[in-house]
């Protein structure tokens, strides 16, 4: 039987929305980018936000099916409506090792996220507190204790002049004042 997922060593990948018909079918709300990413997971860590640290339970994923308004998937062991809403609003996990390698200049968002941010100059602006996605480039949302939140393009050879993720510091080219 497999352990629960330390937090450190896990990612949420999606969430279990409500039931999709009466055979124990799910709707899926997916984090991965492609959203049809998270159908290379065949093994998920469930677990409700409410229930925390290790509570939760591994499950296999039997089928995925994409449908006009998203991705439904049938676990092993859920078959029928009501196994399938007791699941409603559960986080998915996986271990972070079962992510892909990511290349050279490519970054997850959760490896960015708690990096300290400094201008070229030295200027600290803080660490990046959540990204946000939009149409044209992602954005970091910088700030913390006793700093101003600031928005910084995603921008990599530009706004972005370094990214070290071993010392967890970004440095940027961007307005101190903006």
């Amino acid at each position: 039987m497999l352990k629960p997922p330390s937090p450190a060593d896990s990612v949420v990948i999606g969430v279990i929305g409500r039931a999709f018909g009466v055979k124990g079918w799910s709707w899926i709300t997916t984090y991965t980018r492609p959203a049809d990413g998270i159908t290379q997971y065949r093994q998920w860590f469930v677990r409700s936000p409410a229930d925390g640290g290790d509570a939760g339970k591994w499950y296999r994923v039997t089928k995925f099916a994409a449908q006009s308004q998203g991705i439904v998937a049938k676990l092993e062991g859920i078959d029928d409506r009501t196994q399938a809403e007791a699941l409603t609003g559960a986080e998915i996990l996986v271990p972070t090792d079962a992510l892909p390698k990511v290349a050279e200049g490519e970054y997850y968002w959760r490896d960015l996220t708690g990096c300290r941010v400094q201008h070229v100059s030295g200027q600290d602006f803080g660490v990046v507190q959540e990204l946000l996605e939009t149409g044209a480039n992602d954005v970091l949302v910088v700030g913390g204790e006793g700093q101003r939140e600031r928005l910084i393009p995603f921008i990599p050879d530009d706004v972005l002049v370094s990214i070290n993720i071993d010392q967890r510091l970004i440095v940027v080219d961007w307005d101190p004042d903006f």
